[in-house]
């Protein structure tokens, strides 16, 4: 398998460029949630659409903001099935509760290229470690200071900060400090599968930054991995440092 093009992988549900959703909002795990709980797994975008905007399920108190809710939800998750990222997700979503706001949060990461950058200071921090905003601005302003005004930079590090702290990787309302995130064998399984969109097979895929992301010795992702192919969600085979991981049950569009 070869790995694929920004254009492939923007067609399966990843999304390229500098700005993303967390110029405006964090990840609106309460308004995804409500709404996956909610429809089925083949809800369209326009029923999606009709139900934020028209019927305000999710109360908001305005017009322009359920429109810019239901904006901002489709830039982050998608919400459509035609979609390979929001499709599996979607099929996923029930298998465990408490696997919600991280498997959210994987899927914002390959859709937000703001909140794709964070994890390079999220990440790396060692449990109990403190992040203070002005670090995440920093960051966001050292390679192009003159990108962002002071007002947005602060608006963008207050959105990103609460998203980590909505997946479980921050705690704190007002001082952020680095946890220990809760990993299932969901998040792996969706790594992996974010990896395998790309092209990666094999050992590469524990390698990759999806696998990065979640912060996990190698030994534990592959432990979560064998619990997901007990679970169906793909098989997983391991002899030695020979590593085979396919999807069975997932059929990628083909590429023209």
């Amino acid at each position: 398998m070869t790995l694929r093009t920004e254009q492939q992988l923007t067609k399966l549900g990843f999304k390229f460029g500098k700005n993303g959703a967390h110029s405006a909002r964090s990840m609106m795990i309460v308004e995804l949630k409500y709404l996956l709980d909610t429809f089925d797994e083949d809800a369209t975008p326009d029923l999606y659409k009709r139900a934020v905007v028209d019927l305000n399920v999710l109360n908001k108190p305005t017009e322009k903001s359920r429109t810019l809710t239901y904006r901002h939800l489709t830039d982050l998750y998608g919400l459509d099935p035609q979609l390979s990222l929001f499709k599996v997700l979607r099929q996923w979503w029930e298998r465990d509760e408490a696997s919600q706001p991280i498997l959210a949060l994987q899927l914002a990461i390959a859709r937000d290229p703001l909140l794709r950058a964070s994890c390079k200071v999220v990440v790396p921090m060692r449990v109990g470690d403190h992040l203070s905003r002005e670090e995440v601005e920093a960051f966001l302003a050292k390679d192009d200071p003159d990108r962002f005004s002071a007002a947005s930079l602060k608006s963008f590090a207050q959105n990103l900060n609460g998203t980590w702290t909505q997946a479980g990787y921050l705690s704190g309302r007002n001082k952020k400090f680095r946890e220990e995130p809760k990993i299932s064998y969901v998040h792996v399984a969706f790594a992996l599968f974010l990896a395998h969109c790309h092209g990666i097979s094999g050992q590469r895929l524990f390698d990759s930054q999806w696998c990065q992301f979640l912060d996990q010795p190698k030994d534990r992702l592959y432990e979560l991995a064998y619990i997901a192919s007990l679970r169906g969600l793909l098989n997983f085979k391991q002899a030695s440092d020979v590593v085979e991981v396919t999807f069975p049950i997932i059929t990628l569009p083909k590429e023209t």
